[in-house]
């Protein structure tokens, strides 16, 4: 079984990037994928080639999800949702679920 690894956009604060990292948690931005300025459904793709799971606060993912776009998973917390509560959940997830079992799910944090 496959650990979770993340995909974050442009939305995501650098802390819950840092704050994860340290605990050892795969986890890429926008800007390490060189995808800066790439539609939503170019990241959606990207994610699901590199069989990664996107974290995001935009809700454009999750209607092209409802759209029926293949994804290797999503993980939405809605603006404002704290740093500390982001990485808490995403921490949470990547602990008790594999990367097989995010395919075409999504999780709301």
């Amino acid at each position: 079984m496959a650990e979770i690894r993340f995909y974050a956009d442009e939305h995501i604060p650098k802390a819950v990037i840092h704050g994860l990292r340290q605990r050892g948690i795969a986890i890429i931005t926008v800007a390490d994928a060189a995808l800066m300025g790439a539609c939503d459904l170019d990241h959606l793709r990207f994610a699901r080639q590199t069989s990664r799971v996107v974290v995001t606060q935009d809700d454009d993912f999750l209607r092209l999800a409802a759209a029926g776009e293949p994804h290797a998973g999503i993980v939405y917390a809605p603006q404002h949702t704290g740093v500390r509560t982001l990485i808490q959940g995403l921490v949470l997830i990547q602990r008790v679920l594999e990367a097989d079992e995010m395919i075409g799910h999504i999780e709301f944090l």
